[in-house]
């Protein structure tokens, strides 16, 4: 790969005045990107460096020069709003003519019109129920999924597609890869996802990621077809190309053929959609594919005051996510403030505060943010900016009391209230979700069903809160309390502060950003295990930090609700300058003897809740003392028996249990056989292989 600057089209020294006037506005790099034909051309462009001026630039001045033909270009993005915008951006520029559109728009268009020629029938009707087919394929296997775990098999069936993996596969893969559902088994999954292509076929429909795959199918088979595809389209250019799946770029291999044209632009430290599908691999091997490709990076960052760029350059060097060092074009302003809270409520507290002071000092509500790492962790936020009186919208999902699941809990309240009100608020709430399907393990792996678990608990949460505020409460009390508030809550509004996940800020910007949750098991969440995990999460991170202009605060809180606690903060602020003073860097805790009768954390030494914390004799965000290594190869042992007993891996032990035995290390069979999980019968079929992984992790 070169540098890009030795490497332009000849026909540009001879421009004219209009093409000047394209170029005016572009800084050096950026003028590269407009300039540079004749070989393939690869972006790196950091978050805030004006990736989309570029590419749009490069196409009106393209076309102005006659390095393309406007009506053979060619521009892809993944999201019909960044297809509009840069429609947009070319009209004003003189360009009303080029198409940009998504991946699946370019593709169907072209699959409607070549498949009669190619097949001799219609392309099938793209369906729009797949909730209804996915349903009927679980039905015949006698699975009775809820809906959030048919929302979690419609996640795996595009996952499956994008990453080409067939049905029959699954099973396999898929816990390589992390893939789970929770409350099914990878085989059933797989069955799941072979009868929901079976039920496709009988009704001759095919569903939204088929598009692809057909496309695929098409112009591999015809060639004389890709060919007039790629005579039409001479010019491709790919934004946001560290999100391409294993799917998409075959169809960009098909589209591209031998052309020289080809333009991608993306930043792998901006790569967050990893489970579903998406992969840098692509943007970070585009050399090695074209060896000729010219490389150029964008640096200077025209969205971030020097304060933030600096800590997010940092944080960028300390996490190794791959990338570029920003430099800030724009005024300086105050420096990111970290700061430690006693509990989840205070944080709350301190960032209404915030918002309200940065509002006061005269920044609109709609240019200022909340950003969290899961949605449930916002009905904290909204309680919070309610209180306060300031007005928010909840992006990319409803607010915590219109929620479907808390909306039903709220009804079964109310209900249980009217027969019984003096029973005990948090004993009678935790019976009501009980009854909903609630349990007080938490499901394994992300997805809807972790989603509505989660806000359940936090159902359950603010019963506790009630309680800890006025001992005594019961269930009565906790009716009227959490109708009122769902009934008061805070209006939403346009002009309002944005509460979001950090997966859902991608793209975005706002002047202040109010970035919460920061501690160890929230960011990075307890489910990333692996190393491709937790990069995933750091650059998660990443994205949040770069999403600020000019005002930035980070907190994360050492207790859930209230009270006192030892939750940590995230390792993602280790090293940073500006942390605050006396914060202790993440640490180890030093195992404490314990017995299987433990009921106390060891921790924090606080009364322990469920069967897993009493596992792990010590609260779920309270510090782990286990050793990383030992716990990896415990799970790659489970991984490698389950696959040879044919059993999901829980069923071997469960990831508790593993914990307690990294944490505990025992010796010797008897010791072995005190940690909760083990038992005589587990004990006799794996002791012998967990004490040879916990003898040599020792040596």
């Amino acid at each position: 790969m070169v540098e890009a600057a030795s490497v332009a089209c000849p026909r540009v020294a001879c421009v004219e005045l209009d093409t000047e006037r394209l170029l005016a506005g572009l800084d050096a790099e950026q003028r590269q990107v407009a300039t540079t034909f004749g070989a393939p051309v690869v972006v790196i462009a950091g978050a805030g460096t004006g990736k989309t001026r570029a590419l749009t630039h490069r196409i009106a001045y393209g076309a102005a020069s006659g390095a393309y033909q406007a009506s053979s270009v060619l521009a892809l993005t993944f999201t019909t709003r960044a297809a509009g915008e840069l429609r947009t951006r070319l009209r004003g520029l003189g360009l009303g003519g080029v198409q940009a559109r998504t991946f699946h728009s370019a593709a169907l268009r072209q699959c409607q019109y070549f498949w009669p020629q190619a097949f001799g029938a219609e392309l099938p009707q793209v369906s729009n129920e797949r909730t209804s087919i996915v349903a009927a394929a679980a039905r015949k296997l006698r699975l009775a999924p809820d809906s959030g775990q048919l929302r979690d098999l419609l996640t795996e069936v595009s996952w499956a597609k994008v990453t080409n993996v067939a049905p029959a596969e699954y099973s396999e893969i898929s816990e390589s890869a992390g893939r789970e559902v929770a409350g099914l088994t990878a085989a059933q999954v797989g069955q799941v996802l072979g009868g929901y292509e079976r039920a496709k076929a009988e009704r001759g429909v095919i569903d939204f990621d088929d598009i692809l795959l057909c496309t695929v199918a098409l112009l591999s088979e015809r060639g004389d077809i890709a060919d007039k595809v790629r005579d039409t389209y001479r010019h491709l250019l790919v934004d946001e190309y560290q999100d391409v799946s294993p799917i998409q770029q075959s169809l960009l291999d098909l589209w591209w053929g031998n052309g020289v044209d080809h333009c991608v632009v993306g930043d792998p430290a901006q790569t967050i959609h990893s489970f579903a599908g998406a992969s840098p691999e692509f943007l970070a091997s585009f050399a090695d594919r074209y060896p000729n490709a010219n490389l150029i990076r964008l640096v200077r960052d025209y969205r971030s005051s020097p304060q933030v760029v600096d800590l997010a350059n940092k944080v960028a060097r300390n996490t190794g996510i791959g990338a570029v060092t920003l430099m800030s074009q724009c005024p300086p302003a105050a420096e990111p403030r970290i700061i430690g809270c006693a509990n989840e409520l205070d944080e709350a507290a301190l960032v209404a505060k915030w918002l309200v002071d940065q509002h006061e000092a005269g920044i609109p509500w709609r240019e200022l943010a909340v950003l969290y790492r899961v949605h449930a962790q916002s009905p904290l936020f909204e309680a919070a900016l309610s209180g306060a009186g300031v007005p928010f919208v909840v992006r990319g999902t409803e607010g915590f009391y219109q929620r479907a699941e808390v909306r039903q809990v709220i009804t079964e309240l109310v209900k249980a209230a009217r027969r019984d009100s003096v029973v005990p608020a948090v004993q009678a709430c935790r019976g009501v979700l009980i009854k909903t399907g609630w349990s007080e393990q938490a499901p394994s792996g992300q997805g809807r069903v972790r989603e509505r678990w989660e806000s359940l608990s936090a159902v359950l949460a603010l019963a506790e809160d009630l309680v800890a505020a006025t001992p005594g409460a019961d269930l009565g009390a906790f009716a009227a309390e959490i109708e009122q508030r769902a009934n008061a809550e805070h209006p939403l509004s346009a002009d309002g502060v944005t509460l979001s996940t950090l997966h859902a800020a991608k793209g975005l910007e706002w002047a202040g950003v109010a970035l919460v949750g920061v501690t160890e098991g929230t960011l990075p969440l307890s489910l990333a295990s692996g190393p491709a995990e937790l990069a995933e999460e750091a650059r998660l991170f990443y994205v949040g930090l770069t999403r600020a202009k000019s005002a930035l605060q980070i907190s994360w809180a050492r207790a859930r609700r209230s009270g006192a606690g030892n939750r940590q903060p995230s390792r993602f602020l280790d090293g940073i300058a500006g942390r605050p003073t006396g914060q202790p860097v993440r640490k180890r805790q030093r195992v404490k003897p314990r017995t299987a009768l433990t009921d106390t954390c060891r921790v924090c030494g606080k009364p322990l809740n469920t069967g897993a914390e009493r596992k792990l004799a010590r609260h779920a965000d309270c510090p782990a003392s286990y050793d990383e290594t030992t716990y990896s190869e415990l799970v790659a042992w489970r991984l490698a028996e389950a696959k040879q007993r044919s059993l999901p891996a829980y069923c071997i032990f469960t990831d508790a249990t593993l914990m307690a035995l990294a944490e505990t290390n025992p010796p010797d069979q008897d010791a072995l056989l005190a940690v909760p999980g083990v038992g005589r019968a587990k004990l006799e079929q794996y002791g012998e292989a967990v004490l040879a992984i916990l003898g040599s992790t020792k040596a």
